[in-house]
């Protein structure tokens, strides 16, 4: 096995709370997509004319001067579009999950209280799926997830679970931490959202809180007990990760710049060439920047690669601090 750090949730009480407190977070703060939606309230109806459609600033291409100069109409109907696609990614992207952390819980040993958080992760992301595409189906949109490519980089998760769990880990924060700060930023932002898609962000962020935590500290705990150069070698593929999953998580795909005509260039602008975008793929990673920084990830040539996949900058002074702003 690549990962050399001792596991023994028994020495590591702190450890041990954490755990206890997100299993206890999970029992008594979970939704159920069917019980706390209300998918046929009359608020929730889909309206083709409705302007809340409109893709908001927040989003890369929403804020883009080519997509701000399109009819009203075509405004509403790429937003419909771009919501169900990311709740598609979304869903294609927890299924993923699911697999790898059931994957990972057949060598968790009898006693670990691992068993009973990652258990309850596991099926707060199956709710997900099908609050997801419960949306897709009522926003009406045949849209596609992930692509063929992304689906085939996927495959390195199996393997990872078994002999890599440290890189395993760090593909979930890669997936959960492009989506959770979008999501974020909207909330934050006061954004009039149509009310099912705002409804379901909230359900969203408050449940990946709990599951960007645990990988959080489960880094934590084992990247400094690694065998150096395995380590040496996550310290690379940690940026690389996590920009790789950006693109997948957030990039629309071809079928989607097909379908309403999206200029070539507009997409390298908004998608990460421009000023602006850079800023917001940079702000992206700043919880993952200080976990590394903790973690003992962030050597010199690490940083490097950081700075050479555009994702470099400040690290976040607390979990899911907004991105501070230049004065």
């Amino acid at each position: 096995m690549l990962s050399t750090a001792v596991k023994n949730t028994s020495a590591d009480p702190e450890y041990h709370e954490i755990l206890r407190g997100l299993s206890e977070g999970s029992v008594h703060k979970n939704f159920d997509p069917y019980v706390d939606i209300d998918w046929d309230s009359p608020e929730f109806a889909v309206d083709p004319t409705d302007t809340r459609w409109v893709m908001p600033d927040e989003d890369p291409l929403g804020r883009h001067p080519w997509y701000k100069a399109q009819p009203v109409e075509r405004q509403i109907a790429m937003g419909m579009w771009r919501q169900a696609g990311i709740a598609k990614v979304g869903l294609d992207f927890e299924q993923l999950l699911i697999r790898g952390l059931m994957q990972y819980l057949v060598s968790v040993p009898n006693g670990d209280p691992e068993f009973r958080y990652v258990t309850h992760e596991a099926a707060e992301e199956c709710n997900h799926t099908m609050m997801f595409q419960e949306m897709i189906n009522r926003i009406g949109e045949d849209v596609v997830g992930m692509g063929t490519v992304d689906r085939k980089l996927t495959m390195i998760i199996w393997p990872a679970v078994k002999y890599f769990p440290e890189l395993f880990f760090t593909m979930i924060l890669g997936g959960e931490e492009p989506i959770d700060h979008l999501q974020k930023s909207l909330l934050r932002a006061g954004t009039d959202l149509h009310p099912m898609v705002q409804r379901v962000m909230q359900i969203h962020v408050a449940e990946e809180a709990r599951h960007i935590s645990f990988a959080h500290e489960y880094l934590r705990r084992n990247v400094p007990g690694m065998n150096p150069a395995t380590k040496f070698l996550l310290s690379l593929l940690f940026p690389t990760a996590m920009r790789i999953m950006l693109d997948m998580i957030m990039t629309p795909p071809k079928e989607f710049v097909e379908k309403f005509d999206i200029p070539a260039e507009v997409m390298r602008e908004a998608y990460w060439g421009s000023a602006e975008s850079q800023v917001t793929m940079r702000d992206i990673f700043g919880d993952v920047r200080a976990l590394a920084t903790t973690s003992g990830l962030m050597n010199p040539v690490a940083k490097v690669a950081w700075r050479l996949l555009g994702i470099h900058g400040p690290t976040s002074r607390y979990r899911s601090e907004p991105a501070r702003k230049a004065a």
